[in-house]
């Protein structure tokens, strides 16, 4: 049985170090960002832009789906809407599955402070606060598992999830 981790949650709150934590936790697994899949220039956000995005990933996910060194298949985004999960699972071959769609979400304090890290390291501009805090309340709605790290580390986070769903 393989198991795939979707991993949403607002701008800043940590999905891909969380990912990246637990790929190196979970024995066979391997990891995407669908941010990857985004890396353009200049960024371009048309039906035609989201349609190749969404197939990119759900192509991916189902070659590593497919592939028989992976046990544990750990995948973040954004993914602020139902929708976008929705689809997303809907394109997967989760026959021999199990599939964890989980939110990391985390008090608006704590990702104030998080983002102004990213923001003082050049990482992000500070536009991305306002936008990031004003979509916290769209995880509260998705069907999704909750893990808070407000007040948790990468590996600490990475763990919950581990204890949660690897067995």
């Amino acid at each position: 049985m393989k198991h795939i981790y979707l991993i949403g949650g607002t701008m800043g709150v940590g999905k891909t170090t969380t990912c990246q934590m637990l790929k190196n936790k979970l024995n066979n697994s391997v990891f995407l960002d669908g941010d990857w899949c985004w890396d353009m220039n200049p960024f371009q956000v048309t039906e035609e832009t989201k349609e190749m995005v969404m197939q990119n990933i759900c192509f991916l996910l189902n070659n590593f789906i497919k592939c028989s060194a992976f046990n544990h298949i750990v995948f973040c985004w954004v993914m602020h809407e139902q929708a976008i999960v929705d689809d997303i699972i809907s394109r997967l071959d989760t026959e021999d599955c199990k599939v964890h769609p989980i939110a990391l979400v985390c008090s608006r304090d704590a990702l104030t402070k998080r983002l102004m890290k990213d923001v003082a390291a050049g990482q992000r501009t500070e536009d991305k606060i306002l936008r990031s805090l004003m979509r916290i309340p769209l995880y509260e709605k998705l069907n999704t598992t909750k893990v808070d790290v407000s007040s948790i580390t990468v590996e600490q986070a990475a763990d919950v999830i581990i204890q949660r769903f690897s067995t």
